[in-house]
């Protein structure tokens, strides 16, 4: 997780504020603040980025390109937090407008924030205590502030610790996706001056972990080491979850179907089709043009039930009219899958490429049986209209790149289609 000091929002604001009135003057009456504080807290964040943010013309302040950049992660931010404002007044029933200056003063502070999306992760006061560098009453301060400024009650109390309100749960997605926003800014800023920089996390499915992913980040740690990767191999709900927050930068892997309401987006990179892996010595090894009722009697090794690897598994019996085998392991770990076909005769059913290596150097063989309708597609999910961080551009790219070279070099995708 990245741990460098986050930038002050009230500064980002008034920064905000001049750059769409295009007067500190303006900015500062909008705001009912003196016009010396305004500059003041132009001066603050001018001097914690590093760069010249805003130029005085005849016309106004305009922005450097250096405050467009920032500019635009400010619009992503403050979206996400007007959006929470207007959420928490129309759950207090006075409805009241949260653009620009209305943003209420509790939703401004940012180590507040952070604090707040520590105690949704750790729901362990002195934990996140610990993690901020603060006193377990501060820590009880700050709640009281943001559940007061909420008007609702954000965080339940119990024998386990801390735990998110219904309410606390919704309020958490915006702050984090607001704190992840903000924290792209340096990098942003780095990004002009030729310098790629910042940490990555990235969803890894099975289908994209073997091949694609460790190439992807071999050519991005070699070509800029100021990134740093972090990989998170969960499940696709959870890794659905952390991208929907912000938390996680892209999921590669297996696509699922997407529809305009999920606010995520899917851009395909290639196909691969499953195949049944044995060890080479298996007693089905040698055998040619098997069916499907000489494996049924075979121990299996499967995705679990709800994964759609294994529906697309088991209508291979159906089609057939014969019952599915029931599953001596379910599991997608593949080191786990590896152990087991190498030590047993049991089969697993798994895409070509996620044991390529083993199969390369003869340990493991494709069982010379038909399968139908298995081909599944693989690639990038998004959140929707988000603008990437550069390190995670740097990544994406990467992993684009290394497609098309195995499409070039290895059968595994020499059927796939690119999306670009």
């Amino acid at each position: 997780m990245d741990t460098r000091e986050l930038l002050n929002l009230a500064y980002l604001r008034a920064f905000r504020l001049v750059v769409q009135t295009g007067s500190a003057t303006r900015a500062a009456s909008a705001l009912f603040r003196a016009q010396s504080a305004v500059t003041r807290s132009l001066q603050e964040l001018e001097a914690a980025v590093g760069e010249t943010l805003l130029e005085r013309r005849p016309s106004g302040m305009l922005p450097t390109p250096a405050g467009r950049a920032v500019l635009l992660r400010c619009e992503r931010i403050f979206f996400e937090l007007e959006t929470l404002a207007q959420w928490c007044a129309a759950r207090q029933s006075r409805r009241r407008s949260a653009s620009g200056n209305a943003l209420p003063a509790f939703l401004l502070n940012t180590r507040r924030l952070q604090l707040f999306s520590a105690l949704a992760r750790h729901r362990h006061m002195p934990s996140a205590a610990q993690t901020l560098g603060l006193s377990q009453p501060a820590v009880s301060s700050a709640i009281r502030i943001m559940e007061t400024g909420a008007g609702m009650q954000l965080f339940h109390r119990s024998p386990r610790g801390l735990l998110l309100t219904s309410e606390g749960e919704t309020f958490v997605l915006h702050v984090r996706r607001a704190l992840n926003e903000l924290r792209h800014i340096p990098d942003d800023l780095a990004a002009l001056r030729g310098t790629i920089q910042g940490y990555v996390t990235v969803g890894a499915l099975p289908l994209g972990r073997t091949l694609i992913l460790p190439r992807a980040i071999a050519r991005v740690a070699a070509q800029y080491p100021g990134v740093r990767i972090a990989t998170d191999e969960s499940a696709y709900e959870p890794l659905v979850a952390g991208l929907r927050a912000g938390d996680i930068d892209f999921v590669l892997g297996a696509l699922r179907a997407n529809d305009a309401s999920s606010g995520l987006a899917n851009e395909r990179l290639m196909s691969e089709d499953m195949v049944v892996l044995a060890r080479r010595d298996h007693p089905l090894a040698s055998k040619r043009d098997l069916t499907l009722n000489e494996l049924i009697a075979a121990q299996w090794v499967l995705p679990r039930s709800h994964a759609p690897a294994r529906g697309i598994f088991e209508a291979q019996f159906r089609r057939l009219k014969l019952k599915p085998p029931m599953p001596t392991v379910e599991t997608a770990d593949l080191a786990i899958i590896r152990g087991l076909l190498a030590h047993t005769d049991m089969l697993a059913a798994v895409s070509a490429q996620q044991l390529h290596y083993e199969c390369e150097a003869g340990q493991l063989v494709v069982l010379d049986i038909a399968m139908q309708n298995t081909r599944r597609d693989i690639g990038l999910t998004m959140r929707a209209g988000s603008t990437p961080s550069p390190a995670a551009r740097a990544l994406i790219d990467a992993i684009r790149l290394t497609v098309d070279q195995l499409r070039h070099t290895s059968g595994i995708a020499k059927e796939a289609t690119h999306i670009a």
